[in-house]
């Protein structure tokens, strides 16, 4: 039952029959372990993973290569990479799924020259890199803008090690290219596809349309894209979020009643946070919290703070047609601000914070976490949709960049 929650993105669900067997007195056993462990990364709930490896090590379960990946995965997607790394480290034989995971874990917490030398250290320890070593590979040169070398890796898995690209790893070098501003190149390289490019290879391209301000081959993707994929609300978000950030407000007005139409709605924006064991969730404008008086009021005190530091609310990011005051406002609630405070409001001066965001965050809430990490000393780890930011003493290890 817990992998069959898990396989279906039931994570939640999966984890609470998980504590269901503790309440029972049930010893979870080697396939328990293994099959609730991915629900867990999902959720970040770190306190958790760490209990159950402990539980492994103390009931004489086995810690084999299955069992390990999937500790190593859990610790880097919870925020520790550092964990990650420790019980990498300590593997007495590593295989190339566990190569995998540590590389994409790096990648993923901005560590890309760790990468880099971990992918030098498989090949080294004799160890033939798969198609999935060269997405996460690829991926951390996405992240840190190295195109370059981005280039020679692709060109090294076809020439060298004899892969056929996937439609991943061509997503990788669209997202890659695009955030570098080679717009052009990157669609070239998606019309020139030998494989026919799913809608997340499009999505790359129309996210950096939408970074690098090109609203006119953002538009044409956003058609591709509603075709491909007709009642993803994505494509109809992106586009709509163009428009609104020219003023456009006619068009937002009509994609969003095309979106009506069509009965598609947004996927809302949800952060949450792990304190002792529970996980708290948060929406935009969450008041539903049994402290969401404190939690307002600490988010009143950070807003104070903010101002103090010359930090100046980055408006453009609400993407509606209202005045200056209410767009400021709208940011002030933004799930991972509201998660930020309410984890400040619980747990002691210096703790490290690590919320979890269902979307990529915004760029308000990027610099204002920056400074909120400074004036409060703390260190505060967000995952969003597509990475992890590491943000202490006003700074991210995106390296704004992302």
């Amino acid at each position: 039952m817990i992998s069959g929650y898990a396989q279906h993105g039931l994570f939640k669900e999966a984890v609470e029959m998980f504590r269901d067997m503790q309440i029972g007195n049930v010893r979870p056993n080697y396939v328990t372990l293994v099959s609730v462990l991915p629900a867990i990364s999902r959720l970040g709930a770190l306190e958790l993973g760490k209990w159950i490896h402990l539980y492994a090590g103390k009931n004489g379960i086995g810690i084999d290569d299955v069992l390990s990946s999937a500790l190593v995965d859990m610790y880097g997607k919870c925020g520790s990479i550092e964990d990650a790394l420790r019980v990498f480290k300590q593997l007495s034989k590593r295989n190339v799924i566990t190569w995998n995971v540590i590389i994409s874990g790096l990648a993923m917490h901005s560590r890309v020259d760790d990468a880099l030398d971990y992918f030098s250290k498989m090949e080294r320890a004799g160890v033939v890199p798969s198609d999935v070593t060269y997405i996460g590979i690829l991926s951390a040169c996405s992240h840190a803008g190295l195109v370059e070398k981005g280039r020679a890796f692709f060109i090294h898995m076809i020439n060298v090690i004899g892969l056929e690209p996937r439609v991943e790893h061509y997503g990788c070098m669209v997202d890659l290219l695009g955030r570098a501003g080679l717009l052009e190149e990157a669609e070239e390289l998606i019309l020139n596809m030998p494989i026919q490019p799913d809608d997340v290879t499009w999505k790359a391209l129309l996210g950096a349309c939408k970074m690098q301000g090109n609203i006119e081959m953002g538009k044409r993707v956003a058609e591709i894209l509603m075709d491909l994929a007709p009642h993803d609300s994505g494509s109809y978000i992106a586009l709509s979020n163009m428009y609104a950030s020219l003023g456009n407000w006619e068009v937002v007005a009509n994609v969003r009643l095309r979106m009506k139409d069509m009965d598609i709605r947004k996927d809302p924006g949800g952060s949450s946070i792990e304190l002792d064991g529970a996980i708290h969730e948060f929406v935009v404008e969450d008041e539903s919290h049994p402290r969401a008086g404190e939690i307002h009021s600490m988010l009143e005190e950070i807003s104070k703070k903010l101002s103090l530091e010359v930090h100046r609310p980055n408006t453009t990011q609400v993407l509606l047609n209202m005045d200056e005051e209410e767009k400021q406002s709208a940011l002030h609630y933004h799930s991972e601000k509201i998660a930020t405070a309410f984890g400040l409001l619980s747990t002691a001066p210096r703790t490290s914070l690590r919320i979890f965001k269902n979307l990529r965050i915004c760029e308000d809430c990027h610099s204002s976490i920056k400074l909120i990490s400074k004036i409060y000393k703390r260190k505060i780890v967000v995952r969003d949709r597509k990475r992890f930011h590491h943000f202490e003493n006003g700074l991210c290890s995106c390296k704004d960049y992302w």
